[in-house]
């Protein structure tokens, strides 16, 4: 442990801050007024923080712990300061106007992180650890989407320039073909040949074992998205990788979120003035988790195509004379109101276990039901599943089965 003092200690009540990194932390402690009083560097072990820990309460009675990294490098420390009692407040890395007036260090960083929990502009609880795993999960079927991509891009790039003979036998091939039929070739010929066959099957075989894995891995994340919140899961359009990705934005613990308009703006999705002299509008905000605006984003074109609130909400924002990205503007700031609710209440979800014995015992198809009620066989079978939601087909759909 290395420190510095920057003036004597006082009883009383005081601030700390952290700035971590992967190998350490540097604590920073500061007076009720703002006044520096020590700082401390530590390593990133359990006895490091319980070092930590004892640095600051040595100074007085610890108000807040503003931490930088909660989520990151910070996060074995926030548990440990957590599991011992003390408040900690989740901290913004300072902004560029200020790191280029006064410069960056570790110990400026930790005075500054200590600083934003004394004046209240650090307020946000750390994120807990019920959505670790879900992090996990997302994190690591996103990384196998990167990777299939990379390798069907590769295999895109080695039939351009492949002989013409291999050319004229895969490069017209779409879809899983692709792959398939490059898979299972047998390389031979002359150097040439081999080596690009080679290529393309190792390729191929890559892709394969990387669609089945991301498969596996979506299921676990549609188990466990489901476990932690079934009514954000069950919410029309919101898929296994969409509920992940709102969840690990909000935390296991969304109460840290005060309001509905505070989780708009982590997300991205509250309208931002853009009015000058005679006009006045709001664009899109550009701020905010950019993944859960993507993910918002993603939602809405599949509402947009089969919800039928949505089709008539569009309809009534056309006719009035709005623009398509006024309108998606619009309706990722509606979804928002919903997946906060979501997020923060109990949305309890329509029982399904029902429909599909009933539907089998009354010897009735997918297409016959689908035909039925004007709609896709994937549709019934999906809300069979649990793997989409519309409560009013749902309830219109148990009506017709019982009384067929």
């Amino acid at each position: 442990m290395t420190a510095a003092v920057a003036s004597d200690s006082v009883d009383g009540n005081v601030f700390g801050g952290v700035d971590s990194h992967a190998d350490t932390i540097h604590v920073a402690v500061i007076s009720d007024n703002g006044g520096h009083l020590a700082d401390a560097e530590f390593a990133t072990t359990a006895p490091g923080y319980a070092a930590a820990l004892a640095f600051l309460a040595a100074h007085g009675q610890v108000v807040a712990i503003g931490v930088e990294g909660t989520a990151s490098y910070g996060a074995g420390f926030t548990r440990a300061a957590r599991a011992h009692g003390f408040r900690v407040v989740e901290v913004n890395r300072p902004d560029r106007a200020e790191r280029r007036r006064t410069g960056k260090s570790d110990p400026i960083d930790a005075y500054a992180a200590a600083r934003a929990a004394l004046s209240g502009r650090a307020s946000s609880a750390p994120k807990d650890d019920t959505v670790a795993g879900i992090r996990a999960l997302h994190n690591a079927a996103r990384s196998a989407v990167k990777a299939r991509t990379a390798a069907l891009n590769q295999i895109g790039n080695i039939l351009i320039t492949a002989p013409d003979a291999i050319r004229a036998k895969y490069g017209h091939l779409k879809d899983t073909a692709r792959t398939q039929a490059p898979a299972r070739s047998r390389p031979a010929g002359d150097a040439c040949h081999t080596g690009v066959l080679t290529a393309l099957k190792s390729l191929a075989r890559r892709v394969i074992d990387l669609t089945a894995e991301h498969d596996a891995l979506t299921r676990a994340l549609n188990t466990e998205v489901t476990t932690a919140n079934p009514g954000l899961r069950a919410a029309y359009g919101v898929g296994p990788d969409t509920a992940a990705q709102l969840l690990i934005t909000a935390g296991g613990n969304p109460e840290r979120m005060r309001t509905e308009a505070s989780f708009a703006a982590l997300c991205g999705a509250a309208p931002v003035p853009a009015s000058s002299g005679r006009t006045n509008r709001h664009r899109l905000s550009r701020g905010g988790d950019r993944t859960a605006n993507a993910a918002l984003y993603l939602i809405a074109p599949t509402r947009m195509a089969g919800d039928p609130r949505t089709r008539e909400h569009v309809s009534r924002h056309t006719t009035a004379g709005r623009t398509k990205k006024e309108i998606i503007r619009l309706l990722k700031r509606a979804i928002t109101r919903e997946i906060f609710r979501c997020l923060s209440t109990t949305v309890t979800t329509p029982g399904i276990a029902d429909l599909l014995p009933l539907r089998r015992a009354k010897n009735i198809t997918l297409t016959a039901a689908a035909q039925h009620f004007g709609t896709w066989p994937t549709t019934i079978s999906r809300l069979e599943k649990g793997t989409s939601r519309n409560d009013d087909l749902i309830h219109a759909y148990r009506q017709w089965l019982q009384a067929a």
